[in-house]
């Protein structure tokens, strides 16, 4: 660790590498901000303990002339999530949490829960067959939903009731949520949901400390993680990456979370900021089996069973967990070599933000990648780009 307090840096080569193929990544990544289709990006791609690649590109806002650099702050939206599986973890380990813990243990509000079940073109709700594990909640099997996914019944309920309004506390949230019917049997179907604001609720009952003060003192400090948080203070704004105010495809605006004010709301599941080599110390201590630079934040055991397949025959939402790959705990897995369309290693495992951030860690090849834009209409295409090119680059 330098005096940065960033990874160690090498060349590309001596960790096994191809400057070659690394600068083919910049060529691509340059050739989308000389298109317009992103305002800039940083990259990172660590081997072997060591970054071998890290580059940031373009505009840091498209509204002026600043350039993006490797310090950018990004809402990272849902890489929110593995850091807060890691902290129910530690209380896992702590013994003040089981996985197989029901949820109204913790939350009473969440008892004798409805699930909405379409007959005849009608709504009726029927009383849940089993209550919540707080398993369900770390594999997205709870169900509970998100309401931008889709426009069911259950989901529309959520955008009425508004369970994302900026002046509730995670407590006000876990209530609305509670009142309100879940859209599958839990443990009956992966559904991309909200489980995981509900699991940083759950974080508070137990620690008796917001979510962001134990997420904090627990990992954040404890890692260096000197810019992530659940909101940018003043002397940092002009930090923070900007996404163009429409999608360059569609038209359509573009609006990202405010993270210059202090939240009332700490969104377990999508608040947090952060930059490329802040996420780094956290990839790097999943891939070190829990531990960084002397501090060991889990387990490996720990680390194994997270980053281990929790889905089985569970299936769902297709367009979010790619063909090969199932749910750990707070990590997509990777459970066959091929039938995914991009490259990678049985074990490896991953998530994004909804704005265009992404990492993956693949133990097989002691390698990590981050590659943060804000872009939420790119996401998709610049993950599989991003991937594609760093195996690419892998020489030996």
């Amino acid at each position: 660790m330098d005096a940065t307090g960033s990874l160690p840096f090498d060349k590309p080569d001596a960790v096994g590498l191809s400057a070659r193929g690394l600068a083919g990544l910049t060529d691509a990544l340059r050739g989308a901000i000389d298109r317009r289709l992103i305002p800039g990006a940083v990259a990172l791609v660590a081997r072997r303990g060591k970054i071998a690649h890290l580059q940031a590109l373009g505009l840091r806002d498209p509204a002026g002339a600043a350039p993006m650099q490797d310090d950018t702050i990004f809402r990272i939206y849902s890489m929110t999530k593995p850091m807060v599986s890691v902290a129910v973890m530690m209380l896992v380990e702590e013994g003040r949490l089981m996985l197989s813990d029901l949820l109204p243990k913790y939350l009473p509000e969440f008892a004798n829960m409805k699930v909405a079940v379409e007959r005849n073109g009608q709504i009726e709700l029927v009383p849940a067959t089993r209550d919540i594990t707080i398993h369900d909640l770390l594999r997205h099997t709870s169900g509970l939903t998100y309401e931008f996914r889709g426009t069911a019944p259950v989901q529309k309920m959520y955008a009425d009731a508004r369970v994302t309004r900026r002046n509730q506390t995670n407590a006000d949230q876990a209530a609305t949520l509670a009142s309100l019917p879940l859209m599958y049997q839990p443990g009956t179907r992966w559904e991309y949901s909200r489980s995981t604001d509900v699991l940083g609720r759950i974080v508070e009952v137990i620690s008796g400390r917001t979510l962001g003060e134990f997420l904090h003192q627990r990992i954040i400090a404890p890692l260096g993680m000197v810019d992530t948080a659940f909101h940018v203070p003043e002397d940092k704004h002009g930090r923070i990456a900007e996404p163009f105010p429409k999608d360059p495809e569609t038209g359509a605006d573009v609006q990202l979370i405010q993270v210059r004010e202090r939240a009332t709301y700490e969104s377990g599941g999508g608040g947090l900021v952060s930059t490329v080599l802040d996420y780094a110390r956290f990839c790097q201590m999943m891939l070190s089996g829990g531990t960084l630079d002397g501090v060991r934040l889990i387990g490996r055991k720990t680390v194994e069973l997270m980053t281990a397949d929790h889905l089985g025959p569970v299936t769902g939402a297709p367009d979010l967990l790619l063909p090969g790959y199932g749910f750990g705990l707070g990590f997509a897995v990777r459970r066959h070599a091929g039938m995914a369309p991009i490259p990678g290693s049985v074990g490896d495992c991953y998530w994004g933000g909804l704005a265009g951030t992404t990492f993956w860690i693949d133990p097989k090849e002691q390698l990590f990648a981050i590659a943060m834009i804000q872009g939420p209409g790119q996401r998709e295409y610049f993950r599989v780009l991003f991937r594609s090119l760093v195996y690419a680059a892998v020489a030996e």
